[in-house]
């Protein structure tokens, strides 16, 4: 059998040991930094860059303005405070203009003798203030040594890159000159068609990247780098999405109508232009030659149950079972309710499986065998479920359909370990956290994506306003307004418990009784996780029957609560809620004819938390809040802990790269 050759080994991946000056110390501080290979070394992004061509005179330092000067070391010293348990190193550098003294705080041991008279320093930092003497506090120094590649660190703009313990800016750099010396023309372009009129040659830029002769040049070089990592991302996903094509025949799921007609004829309200419009995408796709692998979009209240309801009429008109998967038990057991009342009038069987409670109990034997592999209930069964519906010994029969909602809250494992009980099954992926469209084309890639864009008619308005905590009586004194005209309210905390090291973020257990005293004469409940799951419903239920009043909870009830009367949201310590968080739980309101109002109360004082706040204050709609929050607060934190599959990314911006990636999809198209 004669095989293909194989593909040649890049002299790029060679331990970066290949390096002249590493060695097998330096080696480990490098891997510190996640470098291992020379290719590592070459695309080590730098943080910032010094323009080192001229030095600005100390004299010329401005307040807060960051910049880099070039003095030598007159005098240098200890001191020491309060006893000697708080210590201070200070030296004072001149370069002929004026003096400028860096000070460090919690001196290290090795600072006298590397801080010595007569050494001289690159100095980067900021005035503290216009006071003299000048001071940079903790500033950022390098040696000035002479040297055969003195020409690497001054007279020149310099990359300053990350680093680790042991291994000074200085160093790094030598490594990463003497890496593109020696490997520069290893550096091939990969195997895509591009302009190089547009984009400089991918040799050319790394050097760019590292050593450029004009700022302006760094972002040229960073685009051309980011594009190839979004078309080698783009590759995967591409490739993923033909191979499960290649190995898997649709299950015919189109339906027939029967069941959907009379579900339509009894839900009480019409479908919108845009729930409609998707729902033929999602029968195109669970009729079509492939299994559908749909993600759903829609802003928090948009009507995606209604979708997800209709979908898995059509996989049960076609003879199979379908799963919908919830992240958690209140979400799941809405779930239940809902469709329990939609679809046991037309016959069709709903089980609910998760921690807490599962409606269907395998035989003995099947306990026994570990699997319900002698369930042969007819295929006309929806089954509900946490993460239950994972577990080994649950199987699902005729799986047809699984939808999954409010994706971000599971990790892409988890996903596939439900898809996995089927043979292929059809795939509906639900999110009321509308994801940014960086983040759609990359980590949602290999999915088609429909979007509602149109809210249900007969709604109330939610007007949002910020306010500090002096407000407070005010506030209580608008919620009892509210809830003497018949309508309820729900009071949100940040934890479970006060904690010991913040005792100025607020708790639920702690503040029950104080809103019990604000709002004396109405009944007030209380929700969190730790509150066993038969007593969360026994609240639940209360408060949807109007008994009780204001429901005092923590982020709980960010998805899965529809109470139609709740029209107010009170939400304290806003500012340790993520943005999307925070338009989550503002969904919970406005869910009926009536004005609603969300108040979110906070005294933070940095930028950030009151630039997220501002958003929420000025839009509803969820697409412009998660693109915030991309830009904000980077990917990982929008998506949450559990969602992995997230590209490492050394050079693109996911909050910023959306042509770049647009580029890299049309480049890579398979």
């Amino acid at each position: 059998m004669n095989l293909p050759p194989e593909k040649p080994v890049s002299p790029l991946a060679a331990p970066v040991a290949s390096v002249w000056g590493v060695g097998e110390e330096r080696a480990k501080l490098l891997a510190r930094l996640k470098i291992f290979t020379v290719e590592d070394l070459l695309l080590h992004a730098p943080l910032r860059y010094e323009d080192r061509r001229k030095f600005l005179p100390i004299r010329e330092l401005k307040l807060s303005e960051p910049a880099t000067v070039r003095g030598e070391i007159i005098a240098a010293g200890l001191k020491r405070f309060r006893g000697g348990s708080r210590t201070m190193f200070e030296c004072v550098f001149d370069d002929g203009t004026a003096r400028l003294h860096g000070r460090w705080w919690q001196a290290q041991a090795w600072m006298p003798d590397w801080y010595a008279v007569g050494r001289e320093f690159l100095i980067y930092g900021k005035l503290d203030d216009e006071k003299k003497p000048r001071v940079f506090t903790h500033p950022e120094t390098e040696l000035v040594e002479a040297g055969d590649d003195e020409f690497v660190h001054v007279n020149r703009i310099v990359p300053v890159h990350p680093l680790t313990e042991g291994l000074t800016a200085r160093v790094l750099r030598s490594l990463i000159w003497r890496a593109l010396e020696k490997f520069e023309n290893e550096i091939a372009e990969p195997d895509i068609k591009l302009d190089l009129k547009l984009f400089p040659a991918r040799a050319n830029a790394v050097r760019m990247i590292h050593f450029p002769n004009e700022l302006t040049d760094v972002e040229f070089a960073r685009q051309r780098l980011a594009l190839d990592e979004f078309a080698a991302l783009q590759f995967q996903i591409q490739s993923r999405r033909k191979k499960f094509e290649a190995l898997s025949k649709a299950l015919p799921c189109g339906g027939d109508n029967r069941l959907m007609k009379p579900f339509l004829a009894q839900l009480g309200f019409k479908l919108t232009a845009a729930q409609t419009n998707v729902l033929k995408e999602i029968r195109a796709d669970m009729g079509g030659a492939h299994p559908m692998r749909r993600l759903l979009q829609g802003d928090v209240g948009s009507g995606k149950t209604a979708v997800a309801a209709c979908s898995a009429l059509m996989a049960i008109e076609s003879g199979f079972n379908v799963a919908l998967m919830a992240p958690t038990e209140i979400l799941a057991e809405q779930h239940f309710r809902n469709f329990s009342k939609w679809f046991e009038p037309l016959g069709i069987k709903i089980e609910l499986q998760t921690g807490s409670r599962k409606t269907f109990q395998p035989t003995p034997d099947a306990v026994q065998r570990g699997k319900l592999a002698n369930f042969n209930r007819q295929p006309s069964t929806l089954f509900i479920g946490t993460h239950a519906l994972f577990t080994a010994g649950f199987d699902l029969p005729m799986l047809g359909l699984v939808i999954i909602d409010e994706q971000h809250k599971f990790g892409v494992t988890q996903r596939e370990t439900l898809v996995r009980k089927g043979n292929y099954p059809h795939l509906l992926v639900m999110t009321a956290t509308p994801i940014p469209r960086t983040l759609g084309l990359t980590l949602y890639g290999d999915l088609d994506v429909s979007v509602i864009d149109e809210l249900p008619g007969g709604r109330g308005t939610i007007k949002t306003f910020v306010r500090t905590t002096e407000k407070l009586p005010k506030v209580f004194d608008f919620i009892r307004e509210k809830i003497s005209a018949g309508q309820q309210a729900y009071i949100v905390y940040p934890r479970v418990d006060v904690a010991d090291t913040d005792k100025d973020i607020k708790a639920v257990t702690k503040e029950f009784t104080n809103v019990e005293k604000a709002l004396t004469g109405f009944k007030v409940g209380l929700l969190h996780g730790r509150i066993k799951p038969a007593e969360k419903e026994k609240v639940m239920t209360a408060f949807r029957a109007n008994e009780i009043k204001a429901l005092v909870a923590t982020s709980l009830i960010e998805v899965g609560v529809d109470v139609p009367n709740a029209t107010v949201m009170l939400i304290e310590n806003a500012e340790h809620f993520g943005l999307a968080q925070l338009h989550q739980l503002r969904g919970r309101i406005g869910r009926g004819a009536h004005e609603s109002f969300c108040i979110l109360v906070s005294d933070a004082e940095h930028k950030e938390a009151q630039a997220r706040l501002k958003i929420l204050e000025e839009t509803n709609d969820g697409f412009k809040i998660a693109e915030a929050d991309l830009k904000l607060r980077g990917p990982g934190e929008l998506l949450g802990q559990q969602q992995s599959g997230l590209p490492n990314l050394r050079f693109g911006n996911l909050a910023e790269d959306l042509n770049l990636i647009r580029q890299a999809r049309e480049l890579v198209k398979l």
